[in-house]
């Protein structure tokens, strides 16, 4: 069931950059398949930066790679992903090579299992370069010097390898080569994981000028609310590979519609609340194993508010305000 589409702003043009309709994704077959992605809708436009919240097991992950069809052969995808108007999923496979680094880029989760342990920060970034843009070597080694300067690193430290580097140096490493081919979309999949808390506001800091100054989309995903709520102008919640709460950021943050949002919300201190800082109320249990979905609303298992029809209905995503959608009966209440 398709659950709608969520709008991250449209670009100047009133265009969308990205476009996603009834996306779903499916790994095996038969008896064998497992739903991770079920009818997702999203848009995104030019300067505005959308975050996808959830815990880990809702398919955020997944969903970010079929964007770019990334997953492997065993997974299935069905519904429409378009990237400036094209279809990423009809694409050749030239053509899809050429749009991962000139349209759209990614920047993974864990820096140094994605950089080459072997090769100097420089030469991986000049990469791209080399292959899309048909850079000379020189020009390719000069534009990594300003790549790096951009977020923050002088131009010297492209001689380094990986494991001279700090965590934070190497995130914004993967941001650099990002940027290299100029995309006008950034899909950055939880980029301050394992940073202590000043670099991931630098992080965080450099992510948000980065679209500020240069106008690209950008789709950031996080388990922390806190930290989309403060970088992102919408933020998505995603549970069971579902949609189920989307918005402007602080709006979902503050007052979440969706029980789920309301709990992940919860699960995290606040500064200046005494209460949320010495007692964080978190949510029991785990998401459910997508092999093995409950009926009904798949979140009804853990909802501390469930009616009887929960069991057996599941929700469409449904108004909750300006701007705003939920997939729960009781939205409007």
């Amino acid at each position: 069931m398709s659950t709608g589409t969520l709008s991250g702003g449209t670009g100047s043009g009133g265009g969308w950059l990205l476009e996603a309709e009834d996306l779903s994704v499916v790994y095996g077959t038969g008896a064998a398949a497992v739903p991770a992605v079920r009818g997702v809708g999203l848009t995104l436009g030019a300067g505005v930066t959308l975050g996808l919240a959830g815990e880990s097991g809702c398919g955020k992950s997944t969903l970010a790679l079929a964007l770019l069809r990334l997953l492997p052969p065993s997974a299935r995808l069905s519904g429409k992903i378009l990237l400036d108007g094209e279809d990423v999923l009809t694409m050749r496979w030239g053509r899809l090579r050429a749009v991962r680094w000139a349209g759209a880029s990614i920047v993974f989760q864990g820096a140094m299992h994605s950089l080459n342990a072997v090769h100097r920060i420089g030469d991986q970034i000049a990469e791209p370069l080399l292959v899309h843009r048909r850079a000379t070597p020189g020009g390719a080694r000069h534009r990594a010097g300003e790549l790096l300067e951009q977020v923050g690193l002088p131009a010297t430290r492209a001689h380094a390898y990986p494991h001279e580097l700090s965590g934070g140096q190497r995130q914004r490493v993967m941001i650099a080569m990002a940027l290299a081919c100029e995309p006008r979309l950034v899909i950055a999949d939880e980029p301050t994981t394992a940073l202590d808390v000043m670099i991931q506001a630098q992080i965080l800091r450099l992510i948000e000028g980065l679209v500020a100054e240069q106008g690209i989309g950008l789709m950031m995903i996080s388990h922390d609310l806190a930290v989309l709520a403060d970088t992102c102008d919408r933020l998505a919640v995603m549970y069971a590979g579902r949609i189920v709460e989307e918005g402007p950021a602080r709006a979902v943050y503050d007052a979440a519609a969706h029980p789920y949002g309301r709990a992940l919300s919860a699960a995290f201190p606040r500064v200046g609340d005494p209460a949320s800082r010495l007692a964080p109320r978190g949510l029991p249990g785990d998401p459910p194993d997508p092999a093995a979905l409950p009926a009904g609303c798949a979140f009804q298992p853990r909802c501390p508010v469930a009616l009887p029809g929960c069991a057996h209905d599941d929700q469409p995503l449904r108004a909750a305000g300006e701007g705003r959608r939920a997939a729960c009966v009781r939205v409007g209440e």
